[in-house]
């Protein structure tokens, strides 16, 4: 088993390398989609966070009002800490699960958006940054996500500097051209991850 980590700053790109790496045959563990999935209603881990920000958090139907919630704490670094250690020990233990049933010859990436901010480099056998300038990532968050402009920024500012990303790669993806210009990089990364 190659254990691989990928990461990226928001609006970097990584989504669309996790899901070419999928098509190739990686196992994706997604830890954004375990983080939702451990705050779903009913589970130990929404109530952990209502108990610490308040049922203000929560949607009408009961579910985690995602919004309202990045805007307490992508404004408040304490805040955004409290959330972070309701949520990474779920989010740690279900990534564990998961990668324990791949089989022993599987490539197996952790889809990490804090990886860096975390410090988590060193629990990989390869670390794989989607890299993009800053303006390519503001652009992406105002233009394909729909978000203001100050909101991408105060999630920008939120990570680690581009910087940071890259001082923790084994390998890198340059994502600031266009689709087309990605998924021959990725398959290049594939062909690394297969031989490691």
């Amino acid at each position: 088993m190659v254990k691989v980590g990928l990461t990226g700053g928001i609006g970097a790109g990584k989504s669309e390398v996790s899901r070419l790496l999928a098509s190739y045959g990686a196992v994706i563990v997604d830890a954004d989609k375990i983080a939702r999935e451990v705050v779903e209603p009913g589970t130990l881990g929404l109530a952990a966070v209502v108990e610490e920000f308040g049922a203000d958090v929560l949607a009408p139907d009961g579910t985690l009002d995602r919004p309202k919630l990045g805007g307490i704490v992508f404004s408040d670094p304490g805040r955004l800490k409290a959330l972070n250690a309701i949520v990474h020990p779920l989010v740690g233990a279900r990534s564990a699960e998961l990668e324990a049933s791949a089989g022993p010859d599987a490539v197996v990436v952790h889809d990490v958006p804090l990886l860096t901010e975390n410090g988590l480099a060193p629990l990989y056998d390869l670390v794989v940054v989607v890299d993009a300038a800053p303006q390519t990532q503001l652009d992406r968050l105002v233009r394909l996500r729909g978000m203001a402009e100050d909101e991408a920024k105060s999630r920008m500012a939120a990570q680690a500097t581009r910087e940071q990303r890259l001082a923790v790669a084994d390998l890198v993806i340059d994502n600031d051209g266009p689709l087309e210009a990605l998924e021959p990089q990725v398959h290049a990364v594939w062909e690394r991850l297969r031989t490691a």
